[in-house]
């Protein structure tokens, strides 16, 4: 048996990676009209009818034949189940239900072994705190429950209502339990109403952190995560070329696609030297032919020693003829570049593209038809200040277009902050992914916000570490 416990609703099992932790007590905590009640039913159904769990509902303020009705909603027959004896629908006070859970082999262990148990939904344990006016009571009670249906390992939802206030009394409750699950209605855009799910805790689970959306749908809670998952388990492609980081890799399936267009949106307070050097350092030991625009702050010389951290001497590469650099800035090329390196900083735009056409796409070309594979690579934001503009968001899509016809990769740099939103706006519609790094304060974090698979990743702190890659994603 999995020690993960499916909930029925595909986009909670898929944020907590499998379900919920199996022999757990979960607070299901919301205002009135979130659908509490919907998701404890759901759970129990799913698991009499799915997973072959006969599960208890115990309710402090419907009657059963409430419950049966409104559940019908969704086609759940729970008359059915019970005849069946995978379900008990109980409608009890909550001090006769705490005396018959203390009294061995009393009428609440009868029902656990009359239908072999394994989940329970209570509905709902605020009933206990509005009888129990002290706190130590209230406490004694939350321990009585989590330790009963522990002694009896069965899966337990715990269904409270939320209060704006958040006292001592509540953090209590979320210390005991060993999950709390959210669940909140706020107004949206004024005419509509916006239901959210938000995991706050899970003891011995990974889980996916942040608001997800869902719907309350003729089939119960349907609930779609917030961003993608991302499963470990990734087989690349023979057209997928690795970055060198592993993590990364499998946020993009498997690697960058061969023939795609990538921007890596970034700032100078962002490290993202090793990112890039990982990614094209990849690319030249795998034989790739690489074509490469130094950006103004970084030079040739600068790149040589980035890159030998990486294991690569791009003076021999360029003698070699494996790399050359299209130089826009007024700076000493280094000894043995000379031959690899296209002087632009004279060039118009017009002498510019024409050299490119003539002189540099028809290398490339021939290559590629010789089964060469080539990888080009520049900053944007150099570009967009030497060459302007309206030159940038014309050639990167020619460029873009004859790349992808070409099987060859694009991985541009750019800082979408420092140029227009209409050109921002052009880029990512042009490209085929958009990987963002930034630092909030003294952490940096990394996100796939565009891909070519459509998914999107949550953010990854990005870790120094001392081995190459040198970074590593968390």
């Amino acid at each position: 048996m999995s020690n993960a416990a499916t909930s029925g609703v595909n986009g909670i099992d898929k944020i907590l990676y499998g379900g919920l932790p199996r022999g757990s007590s979960i607070i299901v905590e919301g205002s009135p009209g979130t659908g509490k009640t919907t998701l404890g039913v759901q759970f129990l159904y799913h698991g009499a009818v799915e997973c072959g769990e006969p599960g208890i509902y115990i309710t402090f303020e419907e009657f059963p034949q409430q419950i049966y009705q409104d559940m019908r909603a969704f086609g759940w027959d729970l008359r059915e189940l019970e005849k069946r004896n995978l379900l008990r629908v109980v409608s009890i006070k909550p001090d006769l239900l705490l005396k018959q859970m203390k009294t061995p082999d009393g009428l609440f262990e009868q029902m656990i072994r009359e239908i072999d148990c394994q989940r329970i939904v209570v509905d709902s344990i605020s009933l206990f705190q509005y009888m129990n006016k002290n706190p130590e009571e209230i406490r004694e009670v939350l321990y009585i429950l989590k330790n009963i249906f522990r002694k009896h390992n069965l899966t337990a939802l715990l269904i409270s209502e939320h209060r704006k206030s958040i006292d001592d009394q509540i953090s209590f409750e979320h210390y005991v339990v060993d999950g709390v699950i959210h669940l909140s209605l706020e107004e949206q855009m004024t005419k509509y109403r916006k239901r959210t799910l938000e995991i706050t805790k899970m003891r011995g689970r990974k889980f996916v952190e942040g608001e997800h959306i869902y719907r309350i749908t003729e089939r119960g809670i349907h609930l779609i995560p917030a961003l993608s998952i991302v499963d470990d388990a990734i087989v690349a492609s023979p057209n997928q070329m690795t970055t060198g980081i592993d993590r990364l890799d499998k946020l993009l399936s498997g690697g960058i696609p061969k023939g795609s267009s990538i921007i890596l949106d970034t700032n100078s307070k962002a490290n993202y030297s090793f990112l890039v050097a990982s990614i094209v350092s990849e690319r030249i030991k795998q034989g790739d032919r690489v074509l490469a625009m130094p950006s103004s702050l970084n030079g040739i010389a600068d790149t040589q020693r980035l890159y030998r951290l990486f294991d690569v001497d791009l003076e021999q590469i360029c003698r070699q003829k494996g790399m050359y650099f299209i130089e826009h800035m007024d700076r000493e090329i280094p000894p043995g570049f000379e031959e690899a390196v296209l002087d632009a900083k004279n060039l118009s735009n017009e002498q510019y593209l024409s050299y490119l056409k003539e002189k540099v796409l028809p290398v490339i070309q021939e290559g590629v038809e010789n089964g060469e594979n080539w990888f080009l690579y520049y900053d944007l934001n150099t570009k967009f200040s030497v060459r302007g503009a309206d030159f940038v968001r014309r050639f990167f899509a020619e460029e873009t277009a004859w790349a992808r016809s070409a099987g060859v990769t694009v991985f541009a740099l750019c800082n979408f902050a420092e140029i227009t939103g209409e050109s921002a706006s052009y880029l990512e519609r042009t490209s085929n992914c958009i990987m963002r790094t930034w630092v909030d304060g003294n952490y940096q974090y990394l996100q796939i916000t565009k891909s070519p698979s459509g998914k999107v990743s949550e953010p990854y702190l990005v870790e120094l570490i001392p081995e190459k890659p040198y970074i590593q994603l968390v």
